[in-house]
């Protein structure tokens, strides 16, 4: 379930691969508990058009079969006909409500990304015990935690920083979200059921050569802010267009915190 449209995704896309670039290093750990001989299957939730199938498989040990799963029927056809090939088989269906419809694959690769922060506690435990009965490896990406920041700054940034922390945890499908305490559930949960976990650090750092990005984010934001606080409309609004002028004028530089966490089942399920 992603949510989103594709030309967000699209938007995002090469921010998230410049994020992801020191989890690549997590990723040799991952092949020493695949023997070197790497997942035969890997299922990737909430995949939207196949951002992070395009990041993974090429840094994986071996070829591996994919099945990509989201509710978007669009963002799926996008993504079977996307590089790399072979191309992945697709499955049309609701993660919030039918995740026990799907067959997780039995010691190979289960992952999504910016995911974790939209689902809810409950969904994160059902989720961490499937993983766990299939033995299945994990790669959970672009967990949003909480930390953004902006240059130059400005006095209303903390206010929108707080606000939109708080708009995180509401209900986005899955129940209550976990929103900026996800990274930290995620590797809590993982670890009880029995994973050995890493986790990395994946910030977006949007620099003024993606003024495009920049201003989908910074109206995301005071949208968030205002639904969350819509007695300070009129302080968000003008905040925003601060910030669009610094944009405007090549200045602007955000910083948006994520995390990324690799596990592997310490030992085989009982």
């Amino acid at each position: 379930m992603s949510g989103f449209s594709a030309a967000w995704l699209a938007l995002r896309e090469p921010a998230d691969r410049r994020a992801r670039a020191p989890g690549a290093a997590a990723l040799g750990t991952l092949a020493h508990h695949w023997g070197g001989g790497g997942p035969a299957m890997a299922l990737d939730l909430g995949s939207g058009t196949g951002s992070n199938r395009r990041w993974l498989a090429p840094r994986l040990p071996t070829a591996t079969r994919w099945t990509l799963v989201d509710h978007d029927a669009a963002l799926l056809e996008l993504a079977r006909t996307s590089d790399p090939s072979p191309p992945p088989a697709v499955r049309r269906l609701d993660l919030a409500r039918e995740l026990d419809q799907l067959e997780f694959p039995r010691r190979g690769l289960v992952t999504a990304a910016a995911l974790l922060d939209l689902v809810s506690a409950e969904w994160l435990g059902a989720l961490a015990q499937r993983c766990r009965q299939a033995e299945a490896a994990v790669v959970f990406a672009l967990t949003y935690d909480g930390r953004s920041h902006c240059k130059p700054m400005d006095v209303d940034d903390r206010l929108i920083v707080a606000l939109v922390n708080q708009h995180q945890g509401r209900d986005k499908g899955f129940g209550p979200a976990l929103g900026p305490l996800a990274a930290a559930a995620a590797a809590r949960v993982f670890a009880a059921a029995g994973y050995r976990v890493c986790r990395v650090q994946s910030d977006w750092r949007i620099d003024a050569d993606e003024p495009a990005l920049q201003a989908e984010l910074l109206a995301g934001w005071a949208a968030a802010a205002t639904e969350q606080a819509p007695g300070a409309a009129a302080r968000i609004a003008a905040w925003l267009a601060r910030r669009r002028a610094h944009l405007a004028r090549g200045r602007s530089r955000l910083s948006v915190g994520h995390e990324d966490l690799y596990g592997w089942p310490e030992a085989p399920a009982g």
